[in-house]
């Protein structure tokens, strides 16, 4: 699980690390929270890109604006994400209609990292592991071990 906000340069630098370790491992289910925490136009963005959902566009939106370089700005975000191949104006139109839903979701998240004891993005949890900050793709993979291998035991407590 990450926790990122588009605005956040480290979560951009790790971006193709985690995406090469999640290939190269095959077994990873990464769940994606967006949490904007860096200001304006944080929030604007990780709002349009879960209203990008309803029209199937999410992992799209997501791509588009964790990859692109430089500040974000309202004008640059939806240029981005039109380039991606959203709707800018269906993505608008669908947070309008899913306002409290969208809303409700980033305060959840907003709380789930809070009481995670994170501070800042990008922030992960690695099975039941804490990580705060980005990692190297070795780092990743040794989390990812210990993780299983935990998993693995607690399992074997259990019978």
């Amino acid at each position: 699980m990450e926790y990122s906000d588009y605005q956040c340069p480290y979560c951009k630098k790790i971006a193709p690390v985690l995406d090469q370790v999640v290939k190269e491992d095959g077994k990873i289910r990464l769940v994606l929270k967006d949490w904007p925490v860096l200001g304006d136009p944080s929030p604007y963005a990780a709002k349009l890109v879960i209203a990008s959902k309803y029209q199937n566009k999410f992992e799209a939106a997501h791509r588009a604006l964790i990859g692109r370089v430089g500040r974000l700005t309202e004008s640059t975000i939806d240029e981005t994400l039109a380039g991606a191949g959203v709707d800018v104006a269906k993505a608008k139109a669908d947070l309008e209609t899913n306002k409290a839903s969208v809303d409700a979701l980033l305060k959840r998240n907003n709380e789930q990292a809070e009481g995670l004891g994170f501070r800042g993005t990008p922030a992960f949890i690695v099975g039941t592991f804490r990580v705060p900050g980005g990692l190297t793709a070795e780092q990743f993979k040794l989390a990812i071990a210990d993780a299983r291998k935990a998993a693995k035991q607690g399992g074997e407590k259990a019978k």
